[in-house]
């Protein structure tokens, strides 16, 4: 039986979805960069986000039940935040560049490119969903360091 969506509460893993879906829309929004920054740019800031993943996972597949488990760890937490970091810099460039020619990060469906106040209203919504993604997931992290800490 599944519990109704107002009585959920938050996965202590929930910091593996989070970066998952950072990670896949990440690589969403960098498909929006024109092939001549993209070429430039993306290989690097798709890598610190998979980095992010790949750290978060690693983490959780390490229990703390002594000093060394609980050192590594912590190292792989502080890792991923640091990518985090890294990687909500990046994404700032990416989105300042983007905005210098909006309408061509999108086009329709029969090729045409979508009007510039249209095409910056989708950057932003796309760059704020990322933005609040990222600081969720810095204080997932920080949570969960802070509980591994106390024990």
């Amino acid at each position: 039986m599944s519990v109704l969506k107002n009585r959920r509460s938050e996965s202590k893993a929930e910091y593996i979805r989070l970066a998952d879906e950072i990670y896949t829309e990440t690589l969403q929004f960098l498909t929006r960069l024109s092939a001549r920054y993209a070429r430039l740019l993306a290989d690097n800031i798709i890598s610190l986000a998979a980095d992010v993943l790949d750290r978060a996972e690693k983490a959780n597949s390490i229990y703390p039940s002594d000093e060394l488990r609980k050192q590594l760890r912590k190292t792989h937490l502080l890792e991923a935040r640091a990518s985090l970091m890294a990687l909500d810099v990046k994404l700032g460039h990416c989105y300042s560049i983007m905005l210098l020619n909006p309408q061509g990060c999108f086009t329709t469906t029969s090729g045409k490119n979508i009007p510039a106040s249209e095409a910056t209203e989708r950057l932003e919504h796309m760059a704020q969903s990322l933005g609040e993604k990222i600081d969720h997931e810095n204080t997932l992290l920080t949570n969960v360091m802070k509980s591994d800490k106390s024990r």
